[in-house]
């Protein structure tokens, strides 16, 4: 069969009309069709929700069962089949309730690099009725302590280097834990991860506690990044992340029926081969990969650490279809001087999202996988993952954008006193739909002022288009004022991204007595490149306008601070480069 992305340019490139975004969504959602929906009750706010989605973590383990002796999780020389999975995580469910007494409602943690009993333990605790607790494994020990006691979790279920890092505090914290692959011994009351769950017996044989599970039940608790004060903790239902994979579906298939196919033919099956770039307790990680790999039958290449030529081996060894985590990893790896010497003829796509992605990403990637269309995403912990999807034809037509939202979502653009902006006007992006979470564990101010009769206040600053897709500007607490003009940092970096021998980039705002703000930008060359900060301003000449191009300049060849979710973290960034002169 000929590749998708390669008939949609022909749709395109052939001239033939496409049909809107809205006629679109009223074919695929249509009675009787896959996509189907329908209106519930949700915290007494009336949403359209997905008539034919899973409801429950529950409902797509055991779907995913039907997979069998089909490859999984792939970890170096480590391949754990579908049918293992499940025998596994069933065989943990019930531990946790037999020997660690865990009740519904119960937090379970889980704090550990992507491996395979990293989704053991995920989908074993979320049927046995408890609160799943991913916690950032980036995080220092009093970091993991915080998310812990905060949560109240019961059970870690750690690897070895969270483990140690942990010892001293579990016993009064009445934790207990589970060391997946010890390095030796395990910690002093703990117990390792293998002994007690082994390989699941016979998985013809595993059974499911019989827990029951609505989709409103509490499911999981992410901690979002905590840029500022204390991490809180997003708190999901079942039915938030068991729907994200439909919405994810929908997104890429919406573009695919606009070019002229049809949802059956979108809908039959494909081998999908993941290479998963973003940690498990990311949003993106396990519910846009993980948990949709689950239920679609997909196979998920792990990483220790991630690593452009590592990622580039596995690409050609497991003969990867998809990869790309947050742009910068995307465009590492196609601007890799390596990606010549291995074959990656097996890719059919590169999706990414978690951050904005500059134009300059699709040329580069029509040079290195030519008729390929690239996929960006849009969503947030808060909200699921998936909010908006842009795809194929809707990616060519619009590549600043991060697509329309899937149908189940509605969204709005207000104003600082709340009113509804008219099209094409900036202001806070509102998110209303089956994927916005209960509110913040044990935060009920937070909760109340970010949930808002069903809709979450983003604090993404956003704008709409006639045809309903989302151009996301920037965080609001990224934009910087100079002598009174928004400076969206955003557009700013797209533009520096343009240039030859930007391999990154970050734009902040550099305090100034008159301005109030100037313009700063941090920018990583490529190696072996030499830039000044002069011949980027000549560059940027004309690009954008002139009070937008930075006035100052850090050049830094050790790369930028990020989050696990990729996110520059820009407040570091201004501690580290203020305290020290830019360069011309």
């Amino acid at each position: 069969m000929q590749d998708r992305d390669v008939q949609d340019r022909d749709v395109q490139e052939a001239g033939r009309p496409l049909p809107g975004i809205a006629e679109v969504r009223a074919a695929m959602t249509a009675p009787g069709q896959l996509f189907e929906m329908e209106e519930v009750r949700i915290r007494g706010v009336r949403t359209r929700v997905w008539k034919n989605a899973p409801t429950t973590l529950r409902d797509i383990l055991e779907i995913s069962r039907a997979h069998g002796g089909k490859d999984f999780l792939v970890y170096e020389d480590d391949r754990l089949t579908f049918a293992g999975h499940y025998a596994r995580a069933a065989a943990f469910a019930r531990l946790l309730a037999d020997r660690y007494g865990i009740a519904k409602g119960d937090r379970v943690a889980i704090a550990m690099r992507n491996y395979p009993e990293w989704s053991v333990a995920f989908f074993g605790a979320a049927v046995a009725g408890a609160v799943v607790v991913p916690l950032n494994a980036w995080w220092s020990a009093a970091e993991l302590e915080y998310g812990l006691a905060d949560s109240g979790a019961k059970v870690l279920v750690a690897d070895a280097e969270r483990a140690e890092r942990l010892a001293g505090v579990l016993p009064e914290l009445g934790v207990a834990c589970l060391v997946a692959r010890p390095d030796g011994a395990v910690p002093a009351g703990m117990e390792a991860f293998e002994d007690v769950v082994g390989d699941g017996g016979d998985p013809d044989a595993a059974s499911l506690p019989g827990v029951p599970l609505d989709p409103e039940d509490e499911a999981t608790i992410f901690y979002t990044s905590g840029t500022t004060g204390r991490p809180k903790g997003a708190l999901g239902t079942h039915r938030n992340i068991a729907g994200n994979p439909v919405g994810l579906a929908y997104g890429i298939m919406s573009a695919g029926v606009r070019a002229g196919r049809t949802v059956e033919d979108l809908a039959a099956p494909q081998p999908r081969v993941t290479l998963l770039s973003v940690p498990f307790f990311h949003a993106t990680g396990c519910h846009s990969v993980l948990v949709t790999s689950a239920l679609q039958g997909g196979t998920v290449v792990l990483m220790y650490r991630w690593d452009v030529r590592t990622a580039l081996e596995l690409i050609e060894r497991e003969r990867v279809t998809g990869f790309g985590g947050v742009p910068t990893m995307a465009w590492q790896v196609l601007t890799s001087p390596d990606f010549g010497d291995y074959d990656t003829s097996s890719l059919t796509g590169v999706s990414y999202g978690g951050a904005p992605a500059a134009p300059a990403l699709v040329d580069k990637i029509k040079e290195r996988l030519p008729d390929r269309v690239p996929g960006n995403g849009y969503g947030l912990t808060e909200t699921s993952s998936v909010t908006t999807y842009n795809g194929g034809v809707n990616y060519l037509e619009r590549p600043e954008s991060v697509g329309p939202p899937v149908a189940v979502c509605d969204v709005r653009v207000v104003g600082p006193a709340g009113e509804d902006l008219p099209t094409g006007e900036v202001g806070e992006l509102l998110i209303k739909g089956p994927n916005v979470i209960k509110g913040y564990w044990n935060r009920p101010e937070a909760t109340a002022e970010a949930f808002v009769d069903g809709w979450f206040h983003s604090g993404d600053l956003a704008r709409l288009d006639a045809d309903g897709f989302v151009y996301i500007v920037d965080r609001a607490k990224d934009m910087l004022i100079r002598g009174g003009e928004n400076i969206y940092c955003a557009e700013v970096e797209a533009a520096l991204y343009e240039h030859p021998a930007v391999a990154d980039c970050a734009v902040i705002g550099v305090p100034h007595e008159v301005l109030g703000e100037e313009v700063g930008a941090v920018v990583v060359p490529r190696p072996g490149a030499a830039l000044t900060g002069r011949e980027l301003q000549e560059f940027l000449d004309g690009r954008i306008a002139a009070f937008k191009v930075p006035a100052h300049f850090w050049f830094r060849a050790d790369g930028l601070p990020r989050n696990p979710g990729g996110k520059i973290l820009k407040t570091r960034l201004r501690e580290e480069l203020l305290a020290r002169p830019p360069v011309s």
